[in-house]
């Protein structure tokens, strides 16, 4: 009796709080993966894992669905209760985008003009950001490509960044109706300077994975382009430092005739992202070698200070977000989605700032006038 009670007691609980209908190999999904976690000599060690959360969207930019958030929420929290899983790598499919925010046809087909959808919809972005925030493992972002406007503010709250070199970021919020207030305006002034902080919030550039690398935002940036055996590093911006007219170059895209022969050999090359997933592997073996709780709690005492504005903000601008939903958001998000129709993505800001001057009525006749018309 008392070894059967023994037993009972010894056996492991299941704290995974979701089940797996949230994962699947069919996009537009979140794929759950586990993979063994590999020594410095490229072996598989028994038992121990990192957890490989890949958004999977790739044909528009693995922009996230109101599911796929869904599916993020469920891998983070599915990998921060596994006691096999050292760590967290959370990445895309394809060779272009890391992901560039909110999906947009969704959000222009079902959610414009709908700031109470919105809302419910804004909760769940915030449940996965606090799910990447919360989580009990080490958050690795595998940058692949292209991290803008909410893949922005999503790959920030992980916690040690390592990307491709031909990734950038940056964000779109201003210039498509809304405002990168899902983790951003948070986020940023933690990695950059105050000033830079700004201008790369509200300018709607994109930075090179080498100028976030010089400014702070990213860990490591690595080369995903081969010719002929040989890695190149991204040839569309400087990567060498030089000052001119007063400024660092480095990172800075280049500029002229250069621009086509950069195009040219990177036609040539194919990408590889063997180097990418070495720096991810090489981060999963050093998180091994270390005492688990003493290095989530050194990595929660860090995440305290991104939690701390996070959570002054996020229901605040939880319900500005919805309520914008009536205002700029409806217009800019499908102006957005209509680019292939119209040839352009934003509206006319000057007209709309012209019909504001005069004290227009929010209303259809004011879309008409700054939304683009149809080409032909």
């Amino acid at each position: 009796m008392a070894l059967e009670w023994l037993r009972r007691e010894n056996d492991l609980k299941d704290h995974q709080l979701f089940d797996n209908s949230h994962f699947g190999k069919d996009a537009p999904t979140v794929i759950y993966e586990e993979r063994p976690v590999l020594d410095d000599k490229g072996a598989a060690v028994p038992g121990l894992f990192s957890a490989w959360i890949w958004l999977n969207n790739p044909s528009q930019y693995n922009s996230y669905t109101t599911d796929m958030v869904k599916g993020v929420i469920a891998g983070m929290q599915r990998a921060s209760s596994d006691r096999k899983v050292v760590a967290v790598v959370f990445t895309a499919v394809g060779d272009k985008a890391f992901c560039t925010g909110g999906n947009t046809a969704e959000y222009s087909s079902y959610y414009s003009k709908r700031p109470n959808e919105y809302g419910e919809y804004m909760d769940l972005f915030n449940a996965m950001v606090d799910g990447i925030l919360n989580c009990k493992k080490p958050v690795i972002c595998r940058v692949n490509g292209m991290r803008v406007a909410g893949g922005q503010e999503i790959g920030m709250a992980t916690d040690i960044t390592v990307t491709s070199d031909l990734a950038v970021f940056g964000q779109a919020g201003p210039k498509h109706g809304s405002a990168p207030v899902g983790g951003s305006t948070d986020f940023l002034p933690w990695f950059l300077s105050m000033e830079d902080a700004m201008y790369n919030c509200i300018s709607c550039e994109t930075w090179s994975a080498y100028k976030m690398k010089s400014k702070g935002l990213v860990t490591k940036a690595v080369p995903v382009l081969k010719k002929d055996g040989q890695w190149v590093r991204n040839p569309l911006v400087r990567t060498d430092t030089f000052v001119d007219d007063g400024e660092i170059v480095y990172g800075e895209p280049i500029a002229g005739d250069k621009v086509a022969a950069a195009k040219a050999l990177m036609a040539e090359c194919t990408t590889d992202f063997e180097l990418l997933d070495a720096e991810v592997n090489r981060l999963v073996w050093k998180f091994a070698n270390l005492f688990p709780n003493c290095l989530i709690n050194s990595i929660d005492g860090i995440r305290g200070k991104k939690k701390f504005f996070w959570d002054q903000m996020k229901l605040p601008n939880r319900h500005w977000l919805a309520a914008n939903m009536n205002h700029e958001a409806w217009l800019g998000f499908n102006a957005f989605d209509a680019k292939k129709v119209t040839g352009k993505d934003v509206i006319d800001f000057v007209r709309f700032r012209q019909l504001v001057a005069e004290g227009a009525l929010f209303d259809d006749k004011f879309a008409e006038q700054v939304l683009a018309k149809p080409k032909g």
